[in-house]
């Protein structure tokens, strides 16, 4: 690296803090400030959503997987982009319909307040713990870097600086501010991906993808593999990938809150639908970066490359093989991706934790400006407690950060069946959800920590999918043996179907 890299990374840093103040505008209200009062451009949250999804993990490591591996990886974005239709139209007329500001006011709704507040406290939890991993993740690189240039930062120090910035424009400019500087930021990166594989491309004297096919490297589907335990077998890669996506961009508030600042519901199923096709690219992007360089390094191992990962390879070639300024510009494109990716975050834990946690244990009204300061306490709360988060992995080693990462998709399955259950089963009480609910997450934790090779972590959301129907069904029944004997439908309602605010739009049920 040369000082001109530094220079970029500093003024990178900058204009980020500068452009999210800015572009955010005056926040009058908590509508205002959590869902930009739904006036935010499709486009715009569109790119926001795919910034939002991709971590500074999905930048450094999809390159590794094509070296290791192949392409099969991207049968997973087939999956993302069916997932996302289904989100579309099941799940985005339900939020729309009833004017939330969470994904777990429908479920509040549905079931009742127990239900909201339990989904949420998984939420606000899996979210702290998977996304202060990605935000360590971030730092990995960005100190192997700055090693290299004589610039011997801790980790800590990283993370407080990336968060320190991060947290300011999202204090101040609300989800206005982060949807903008995540369109800027998905720029970034994304032409720091084009750029590298220019560079790559240049300095070779062979073809690429003529070696890789030579390889086995350039195979996009896989109909030989076990598809119970292999996760990019096609059936298990597009099945586990479409569920995956239905549940992280319709039950995990920090997509959600985004599609519900679009000014219609046509808008709204416009970005989600979009984001899938951009995800499909971006991913092959970054798989053919890591095709090139395969050949870039002569199909070396990773012990032979002196790296302990393949998470190492594409830092390693920024650090070694960009020309000065540019290696800057990538290192800069990473740290893009973190700050989108926590931004996204602090935002999600703090309307959650306002409109769903908050609002149930008191019923002391707001006025405009109390909610908006309040909401602002909430996201300088997350952003101390995330650095914490972060700094928790410092000393960690790969198994134990896989897990962090892994929570996410263990809940995933439990939040989204909850959605069914409520949409699905009309005689699903409240209980039912909870032990339902509360049934998958222990069982998916189970499968995790004890029986990892049993299935592929792609069919983690369908385990969890399946268990919460199955059982909130079966627990069902019981209203139903109930409603026999008194000549009733187990609500009162002798045998009619709830009225359509109990279910959507109105108060909560008990």
């Amino acid at each position: 690296m040369q000082p001109v890299d530094l220079a970029v990374i500093a003024v990178y840093l900058l204009c980020s803090a500068w452009l999210g103040l800015k572009l955010s505008g005056r926040q009058r209200d908590v509508k205002d400030y959590f869902v930009g009062s739904g006036r935010l451009p499709w486009w715009a949250v569109c790119l926001s959503v795919v910034a939002t999804e991709t971590s500074a993990l999905t930048v450094i490591s999809v390159p590794g997987v094509a070296y290791l591996g192949d392409v099969t990886f991207l049968q997973v974005a087939v999956g993302y982009l069916v997932g996302r239709v289904v989100v579309a139209f099941v799940l985005l007329p339900r939020y729309h319909r009833g004017e939330m500001t969470t994904a777990y006011t429908y479920l509040g709704r549905r079931f009742g307040r127990g239900m909201q507040g339990t989904a949420a406290v998984t939420f606000l939890f899996t979210r702290l713990l998977a996304d202060g991993v990605r935000l360590f993740a971030a730092a990995i690189p960005m100190r192997i870097v700055l090693a290299h240039y004589g610039v011997d930062l801790s980790y800590f120090a990283i993370i407080g600086l990336l968060a320190a910035v991060t947290v300011l424009y999202t204090l101040i400019g609300g989800i206005r501010a982060v949807v903008w500087v995540d369109v800027a930021q998905m720029g970034l990166y994304a032409v720091g991906g084009v750029i590298a594989l220019a560079v790559i491309v240049t300095s070779l004297d062979v073809n690429f993808l003529a070696v890789a096919a030579d390889a086995g490297k350039t195979r996009f589907l896989d109909f030989t593999s076990n598809p119970v335990s292999a996760p990019y077998a096609t059936v298990t890669a597009v099945l586990g990938g479409a569920l995956l996506s239905t549940a992280s961009h319709g039950a995990d508030q920090i997509i959600v809150q985004r599609l519900l600042g679009c000014r219609t519901l046509r808008d709204a199923q416009k970005a989600v639908i979009g984001s899938g096709v951009v995800v499909f690219f971006q991913f092959a992007l970054f798989l053919t970066v890591g095709l090139a360089l395969f050949s870039h390094f002569d199909g070396a191992s990773v012990d032979r490359l002196g790296l302990t990962g393949p998470d190492e390879v594409f830092p390693a070639f920024i650090v070694e093989g960009m020309p000065a300024g540019l290696s800057g510009l990538l290192l800069a494109g990473i740290m893009a991706s973190a700050m989108s990716t926590l931004s996204s975050s602090l935002s999600a834990l703090s309307s959650s934790t306002m409109a769903d946690l908050y609002a149930r244990f008191t019923r002391r009204p707001l006025t405009d400006v109390q909610g908006l300061r309040l909401g602002r306490l909430f996201t300088l709360g997350w952003g101390l407690v995330f650095v914490g988060a972060a700094a928790m992995f410092t000393g960690t080693d790969n198994p134990v950060v896989e897990l962090g990462l892994s929570v996410a998709s263990l809940t995933y399955g439990g939040l989204l069946g909850s959605f069914f259950l409520g949409l699905w089963v009309r005689r699903a009480r409240q209980t039912d959800a909870l032990v339902a609910f509360c049934a998958a997450v222990a069982t998916m934790a189970w499968l995790f920590l004890f029986e990892r090779e049993l299935v592929g972590f792609t069919w983690y959301t369908a385990i969890g999918v399946s268990i919460v129907l199955g059982l909130g069904s079966l627990l069902s029944l019981r209203h139903r043996d109930a409603a026999a004997e008194t000549g009733t439908d187990g609500d009162g309602t002798g045998g009619a179907r709830p009225p359509e605010g109990a279910l959507e739009g109105g108060e909560e049920r008990a």
